[in-house]
């Protein structure tokens, strides 16, 4: 009442005064609500800043007859185009409950474009650093749960500086095998009427003493490679729910079982 009777001899002035700091005080209650979210997504970034260092943004997909011939799963009833990149969709084949393996389509990055907020730099999760898959925000629950995954391709992409301070790119594939599969990780994100929708990463490696990727990435650049699965062991890597045992998959692919060669893309015609 004391306090009612105050205000109520308190000059008009001071009554709007009071009211503008008041409002003031919710705008800037608000403001920092906001910067709080950027620096909550800043974090998220720079926690997963060293999970950013690209390395492979560009592979072949394996097409509809191989995934029949090669990794015994139906197509998804979905073409994609014969080249992926970043936001890309492209086949992925993962483990059922029952063990038996399915084909689904996924987005090519773990966090796609359109689930990155307005106003927030684009970053990308192709790739999966495995030393530090488990501590990376963006990785680290999909590992953690065990949702690994296989990524057919039949060859990849990288750049080559040995010819000169421009990168020429050069195409890397398996010899004697039509296709092969690289060691990925999935998530879901909600869809459209309650549906489901994937996205992928790939994990890789360091690479500095394999005889081949060491060729590849910018001078004084650390090299790096993605993990390719011997087909002997691809059910074991999808069947795999122990973070310990998945780092075992962790090594090098054989040197003398690649080839390279180069393959620049081709110039946009006009």
């Amino acid at each position: 009442m004391h306090n009612q009777r105050c205000l109520a001899k308190t000059p008009q002035s001071l009554k709007r005064h009071m009211h503008l700091r008041h409002v003031g005080d919710r705008f800037v209650g608000w403001k920092w609500l906001g910067v709080i979210a950027l620096a909550a997504v800043a974090q998220l970034w720079l926690a997963n800043a060293h999970s950013w260092s690209p390395m492979c943004t560009n592979y072949a997909p394996v097409q509809r007859q191989l995934l029949r011939d090669v990794f015994g799963v139906e197509p998804p009833p979905f073409d994609y185009p014969p080249e992926t990149w970043p936001d890309y969709a492209a086949p992925i084949v993962m483990a059922t409950g029952n063990g038996e393996r399915r084909a689904l389509v996924g987005t090519f990055g773990m966090v796609p474009k359109t689930r990155i907020p307005p106003g927030v730099a684009r970053f990308d999760t192709t790739n999966a650093r495995s030393e530090t898959v488990g501590e990376k925000r963006s990785f680290s629950g999909p590992w953690k749960k065990g949702q690994f995954c296989l990524v057919p391709a039949t060859s990849f992409y990288e750049p080559n500086y040995e010819s000169g301070p421009k990168s020429v790119r050069w195409r890397i594939w398996l010899k004697d095998e039509p296709a092969f599969a690289i060691a990925g990780l999935w998530r879901a994100w909600p869809g459209d009427a309650g549906a489901e929708v994937f996205s992928f990463t790939m994990l890789t490696i360091n690479s500095d003493k394999h005889p081949l990727m060491n060729r590849f990435h910018a001078p004084g650049k650390e090299k790096r490679m993605i993990v390719i699965v011997p087909r002997a062991e691809w059910n074991d890597w999808l069947a795999c729910q122990e973070q310990e045992r998945a780092r075992s998959f962790m090594r090098p692919y054989p040197p003398e079982l690649m080839d390279a060669e180069p393959a620049p893309r081709a110039k946009a015609a006009g």
